[in-house]
């Protein structure tokens, strides 16, 4: 998504209204956590049970979904201890 770092906060909200939107249509399975935005991606972290319910929902809100990947674990510096 070039340029999505330099969308208003207005616009930033639109894109999130459309996105809770199609996600209260597809159900309970799949959860938006959060989304990272950077000047030209977003980076979106969301539960799902499987990779096409992800993908169903950016078609639906048309949003792009060039790569999805599995979290495996997560570590932080108390992982360090």
């Amino acid at each position: 998504m070039p340029g999505v770092g330099a969308l208003s906060p207005g616009e930033l909200q639109g894109a999130s209204q459309t996105s809770c939107n199609v996600l209260r249509d597809l159900g309970p399975d799949i959860q938006w956590v959060q989304s990272y935005v950077t000047d030209d991606k977003i980076y979106c972290v969301y539960r799902a049970p499987s990779e096409d319910l992800i993908r169903d929902h950016a078609q639906k809100a048309g949003f792009p979904a060039n790569t999805i990947s599995q979290v495996r674990a997560m570590i932080d510096p108390t992982t360090a201890e």
